[in-house]
C-alpha cells in the first residue's frame, strides 16, 4: 500500500493514546499503552515495515467518506462500493465506561454493510516497539494473540482469521444487516486475546462512548459563529490529554515532515511549556475548568521541582513530567514518503528558550484570574522562577522556533521575559504577595525599552526576529495579545503591514496563509523548506481583530483570513502544524497548538464583531 496523505486521517482516543484512522479504513499509527511509548502499528512512518489495521472493501471503484458522530470522538468511515454500502465505526472507550475486570486499553471496530452485499479483507500486522521488535502470533477460534517480548496484544473477533509471516489477515463477506467486530486490547501473557464482544454488548458500549463525549462536550460555554468548529478543535484537546497526569501533547505523532522528502521531522509527544497560556486560556474560556484544574497541576509540580540550574525549566516535559527526552534515530525506518531521518525523543528539550518563563507566568495569571487562586507555596516557587529571569533575560536563545543554527537575542524570548515579570507583578499586586518589586519593575521597563530600541528595525519598519536582524517572524504577531504593546501602536501597524506582504516582497503571507519567518534569509540551522506555520495564521488574526476595534477594515480582513483557514482544516476538522503550498497538510497531526489558536482566534473575533454582524 502507498502512503496516505496526512490530511486524510481522523483521530480516536481514550486520554491515553490515540489511533489515526484513514480514510481507507486503516489505522496507521497507534502507540500502546500511552501516546509515548512504542508504536505498535507505523505505517506512516514505512508502509512496508510499520504495521497497520486495515479494513477496507476487497474490490475497486469504491468511495470514501469519513465523519464523526456529532459531538463524539467516535470515528465513522463509510465505504461506497459498486454493489453495496457499508460503515466501519471506530472508537476507543475510556476507561470508565468499562467494568474493573476489562482491559486497559481496547480499540473497537464494527464493520457493518448498511446496503448490498460488500467483499472486505481485514489485515492485522503489528509492528512493536517502531518495528524493532519480534512478536509471535497465535490464531485462536475467537481471535488471534501478538505476543512481543515487552508487550502482548489479543484481537478478539468471530470472524475466521489467517496467519501470515507477520500478523493476520482475513477475507469475509458481509450482507445488508449484518456486522462483524474486531477488539485490539492490551491483555497478559497466556490469558488468551480477550472476550469476544456480542453485537449487543458492542452496541451497548458505543452508546455509552457517544454519551460520554456529549455529556462532556455540554459543559462548553462557546456558542458563537464558529459553534462547530471550536466544539471539533475542544474534542481534539481533550483526546490530547494525558488523563493521569491532566499534561497535553503537542501532538499524537512524530517524525511526520515539515517537508515531504526533508529532515524536518520531530517528536511531538511531550508538553511544551510554551503550549500552557494557549491551554489554560482555551479551557477556561471554553467552560471546561476540571482540564485547566488538572493542567495546571501538572505545570505547579514542574515548577515545584524546579532547580536554581542554567535553567531551571525545560521547555518540554515527558507527559508523566520525566526530563530525559534523549533523541534516537531510527535508522531502518524509512519515513514518511521517505523523509529521513525518523527520529524518537527530541534533542531540543535542554535547549535555553526564555520564552518559556513568560508563557507559564501567563498561564498562572490566567488560572489565578478565571479559575482558582493558587497557593503561597505555588507563589514561592514562581517567585523564584521571576528572579531567575531578572538574573538571566540578557541571555541569547534558541528561541520559539528552537533553531539549531545558534543562540541570538530573539525578540520573542525578550519579549516573553517582559511578560514574566509583568505577570508577576500582577499577581504580587492582586494577591498582596511578597516579592522584590522595586527590582522586578525596574527589569520590566529595562526590557521595554531593549525591545524597543533594539527589536525595532526602521528600515523595515517592522519588528525583527533577533536584534540586529532584517528577518520578519510571526511570533512578535503576539505583542498586542499580551498586552506590551496597544493593537494599534504605530510601530504595530506598520508590523502588521509588513507581515501581510507576499514572501516575494519580504513578507510572511501567501494565499492568506503565513510562514513562520523569512526563510531565505534567516539560518535555523536546517537544509529544506517547510509550508506555512498555521497558529501564525490565527496569530495574524488576532493581531488583526484586535486592531479591528479602531479600523472596521482591519476586522473584516480578519474575518476573511480566519475564514479562509477554516477551510484548510481536513475532512472532519482536524489541522496539522503546517499547511503546503498546495493545501496539504504537513507535520505532526493533529496540532494542539493549531486547534489551541484556532479556539482563542473564534472567540475574539466572534466577540469583537458582535452580535450584529
Amino acid at each position: 500500500m502507498s502512503y496516505q496523505p496526512i490530511e486524510n486521517y481522523g483521530m480516536i482516543g481514550d486520554m491515553h493514546t490515540v489511533a489515526l484512522v484513514g480514510l481507507n479504513g486503516s489505522i496507521d499509527w497507534l502507540c500502546i499503552p500511552h501516546f509515548d511509548s512504542p508504536s505498535v502499528f507505523a505505517s506512516l512512518l514505512d508502509d512496508k515495515k510499520g504495521g497497520r489495521f486495515l479494513i477496507t472493501p476487497a474490490t475497486d471503484g469504491v468511495t470514501f467518506k469519513q465523519f464523526y458522530w456529532p459531538e463524539t470522538n467516535v470515528l465513522i468511515t463509510r465505504f461506497l462500493a459498486p454493489h453495496g454500502a457499508a460503515e466501519l465505526t471506530d472508537f476507543m472507550p475510556v476507561k470508565r465506561l468499562t467494568p474493573n475486570s476489562s482491559p486497559g486499553h481496547q480499540l473497537i471496530r464494527r464493520i457493518t454493510a448498511v446496503r448490498g452485499s460488500v467483499d472486505f479483507q481485514m489485515e492485522c500486522t503489528p509492528a512493536f516497539n517502531y518495528a524493532r521488535d519480534s512478536h509471535e502470533t497465535t490464531v485462536l477460534d475467537v481471535g488471534a494473540v501478538f505476543q512481543s517480548a515487552q508487550l502482548t496484544l489479543g484481537l478478539a473477533t468471530h470472524t475466521a482469521l489467517q496467519a501470515n509471516d507477520r500478523g493476520v489477515y482475513s477475507h469475509f463477506t458481509l450482507r445488508e444487516g449484518e456486522t462483524a467486530v474486531f477488539a485490539l486490547r492490551e491483555v497478559r501473557p497466556d490469558t488468551g486475546c480477550g472476550i469476544c464482544m456480542s453485537e449487543e454488548e458492542v452496541e451497548r458500549l458505543f452508546r455509552a462512548t457517544v454519551d460520554f463525549w456529549r455529556r462532556w462536550l455540554s459543559r462548553c460555554k462557546y456558542t458563537g459563529r464558529w459553534r462547530e468548529t471550536v466544539y471539533r478543535s475542544a474534542l481534539a484537546l481533550k483526546l490530547l490529554t494525558f488523563e493521569p497526569t491532566g499534561a497535553i501533547v503537542a501532538a499524537p505523532t512524530c517524525s511526520l515532515p515539515e517537508g515531504i522528502g526533508g529532515e524536518r521531522n520531530w517528536d511531538y509527544r511531550y508538553t511544551w511549556i510554551r503550549d500552557s497560556a494557549f491551554t489554560i486560556y482555551a479551557f477556561m474560556r471554553l467552560g471546561f475548568t476540571e482540564e485547566a484544574e488538572r493542567f495546571m497541576y501538572f505545570l505547579n509540580n514542574i515548577c515545584t521541582a524546579a532547580k536554581d540550574d542554567v535553567s531551571p525549566l525545560q521547555i518540554m516535559y515527558g507527559i508523566d513530567g520525566r526530563k530525559d527526552l534523549s533523541e534516537i534515530i531510527l535508522h531502518h525506518l524509512d519515513g514518511y514518503k521517505g523523509s529521513m531521518p525518523v527520529r524518537i525523543g527530541n534533542g531540543a528539550y535542554d535547549q535555553l528558550q526564555l520564552d518559556i518563563y513568560g508563557e507559564l507566568m501567563d498561564a498562572v495569571y490566567l488560572y489565578n484570574k478565571y479559575g482558582a487562586p493558587i497557593s503561597y507555596d505555588t507563589w514561592l516557587s514562581l517567585r523564584r522562577l521571576v528572579d531567575w529571569v531578572c538574573d538571566n533575560w540578557q541571555r541569547k536563545d534558541e528561541g520559539i522556533w528552537e533553531v539549531r543554527g545558534g543562540q541570538q537575542h530573539f525578540v520573542y524570548s525578550k519579549l516573553m521575559c517582559w511578560v514574566a515579570l509583568d505577570r508577576g507583578l500582577r499577581l504580587a499586586d492582586k494577591r498582596s504577595f511578597p516579592a522584590d518589586r522595586n527590582r522586578w519593575l525596574q527589569t520590566r521597563d529595562t526590557l521595554y525599552e531593549e525591545i524597543m530600541k533594539k527589536g525595532w528595525n526602521p528600515k523595515r519598519r517592522a519588528f525583527v526576529q533577533y536584534f540586529g536582524s532584517t528577518v520578519l517572524d510571526a511570533s512578535n504577531l503576539i505583542m498586542p495579545l499580551v498586552f506590551f504593546l496597544s493593537p494599534t501602536d504605530p510601530r504595530m501597524i506598520e508590523t502588521l503591514d509588513a507581515t501581510l506582504k507576499p514572501p516575494e516582497k519580504g513578507g510572511l503571507v501567501a494565499n492568506n496563509l503565513v510562514y513562520r519567518y523569512n526563510a531565505d534569509e534567516t539560518a535555523d540551522g536546517l537544509p529544506g523548506q517547510e509550508g506555512t506555520f498555521n497558529i501564525c495564521t490565527f496569530w495574524l488574526v488576532e493581531a488583526l481583530t484586535r486592531a479591528g476595534h479602531f479600523d472596521r477594515s482591519r476586522l473584516e480582513e480578519a474575518r476573511l483570513m480566519f475564514e479562509r483557514m477554516l477551510g484548510f482544516a481536513n475532512h472532519v476538522g482536524l489541522y496539522a502544524e503546517e499547511t503546503g503550498n498546495s493545501g496539504e497538510a504537513l507535520g505532526n497531526f493533529p496540532q494542539a497548538f493549531t486547534h489551541l489558536a484556532m479556539i482563542s482566534a473564534a472567540f475574539n473575533l466572534d466577540r469583537a464583531l458582535g452580535s450584529g454582524v
